[in-house]
C-alpha cells in the first residue's frame, strides 16, 4: 500500500446503497457526497475542488487494483515534471489476459480524431503478451485510473463538464499536450476493469460517445484542420448510422443523428478560446498519421503495431 494517500470516494448522488456500505464496512474512507449527478467530469470537477493534494488518481469504481500499482506512476512523474498524466496497463476483470478497451496499454488517436489504444482497436482487444511493456508517451490517459498532477488540473479547468461522461478525459489530455506537458502509460502498475460499470451499453452510451468526440475536435483542431476533417468525420459517422439502421438498429441510427444536432446546436453558442494555442494534431504525440478506420475495416489489421508501424 503507497503510504502518502488519501481514499476519497466522491459520491454522485447515487440512488443505491453504496454510501451506507462504505460507512459500515469501510468506515475511514473519506466520503464526499454531491446533491446532484454531473456525470463523470462535472462530478470529478465538484470534489477535486474540496481535496488539496499533489496528484489526483481518478478510479473508477468498477476497477480493481494490484498490490503497489501507485508507486511505479508516482515514481515516473516526480522524475520528470512535464509529465502531468499518466495511467497504468489496463486489463480486463473477466478476462484478465485480455487488454480492457477504456484504454488498455495508453490511448492513441489518428488524424480524424478516432481514439483507439496499445492493446485495443475499436472492439478488439488484444492478450497481453508483454508487448506493450515499455514506459512511452501516449495522447490520452484512462479516465477509467488516470493519474493526474492537481495543479495542472486547476490550471487546465479540469474535465469538461458538458461532456457529462465519455471522451472527457481525451479532451482533457489534449488540452494538456497543447499546454507543453506529456501523457505517459506506465505498464509496471497495473488495474483490472470491469467495463461498462458506471454507464451501461445503449443508445445513451452511443449517444455521448459520438456527440463528444466531435465536441472535442470543434474545441481542439486549428481552424483549418476543422475545414475538412469535421464534413468528413460527419460523413462516415452517417455511414455508420445508416448501417446501423439497416442491420435494425434503430436506436444506434437515432443516437448518432441526435449526437450531430446537438454538435450543430453547439457551433451556435458563443465558447471560450482557448488557453493555449492550438497546433495541428500530428504535431502531438500518440498520433497515428492515418485513419484507423481505413486499417481497421478495409485493411482489416486488428492489432495496435500492425497499424502504426505504417505511420505513426
Amino acid at each position: 500500500m503507497y503510504a502518502n494517500l488519501r481514499v476519497i470516494v466522491a459520491d454522485n448522488a447515487s440512488t443505491d446503497d453504496s454510501v451506507a456500505y462504505i460507512q459500515q464496512y469501510f468506515p475511514k474512507v473519506e466520503i464526499l457526497t454531491h446533491p446532484v449527478n454531473e456525470g463523470f467530469a462535472g462530478g470529478y470537477n465538484w470534489a477535486l475542488q474540496k481535496v488539496q493534494s499533489d496528484y489526483y488518481v481518478l478510479l473508477n469504481s468498477d476497477v480493481s487494483v494490484t498490490p503497489g500499482w501507485i508507486g511505479p506512476v508516482i515514481d515516473i512523474m516526480e522524475n520528470d515534471a512535464s509529465i502531468a498524466a499518466c495511467q497504468p496497463k489496463i486489463l480486463s476483470y473477466a478476462h484478465p489476459a485480455l487488454f480492457e478497451y477504456a484504454g488498455a496499454g495508453g490511448g492513441w488517436i489518428d488524424v480524424l480524431g478516432y481514439p483507439f489504444s496499445r492493446g485495443r482497436i475499436f472492439d478488439v482487444c488484444e492478450k497481453d503478451t508483454h508487448q506493450y511493456d515499455t514506459v512511452e508517451p501516449i495522447f490520452w490517459a484512462s479516465g477509467a485510473a488516470m493519474f493526474v498532477r492537481a495543479r495542472v488540473y486547476h490550471e487546465l479547468g479540469g474535465l469538461d463538464a458538458s461532456f457529462f461522461a465519455h471522451q472527457e478525459e481525451i479532451d482533457l489530455c489534449w488540452r494538456i499536450q497543447l499546454a507543453g506537458y506529456q501523457i505517459m502509460a506506465c505498464p509496471q502498475s497495473v488495474v483490472y476493469h470491469v467495463g461498462a460499470g458506471t454507464l451501461p451499453r445503449g443508445g445513451r452510451k452511443v449517444y455521448l460517445n459520438f456527440r463528444n468526440n466531435l465536441f472535442m475536435l470543434c474545441k481542439n483542431l486549428p481552424w483549418y484542420e476543422k475545414l475538412w476533417k469535421l464534413p468528413l468525420r460527419f460523413g462516415l459517422d452517417a455511414v455508420s448510422a445508416w448501417k446501423g439502421l439497416i442491420t435494425g438498429d434503430t436506436d444506434f441510427f437515432i443516437a448518432i443523428y441526435q449526437a450531430h444536432i446537438a454538435v450543430f446546436k453547439r457551433s451556435f453558442q458563443r465558447r471560450q478560446r482557448p488557453q493555449h494555442p492550438v497546433k495541428p494534431i500530428s504535431n502531438l504525440k500518440g498520433v497515428y498519421r492515418g485513419s484507423v478506420v481505413w486499417e481497421y475495416f478495409v485493411n482489416r489489421h486488428t492489432r495496435f503495431l500492425e497499424i502504426i508501424r505504417k505511420k505513426a
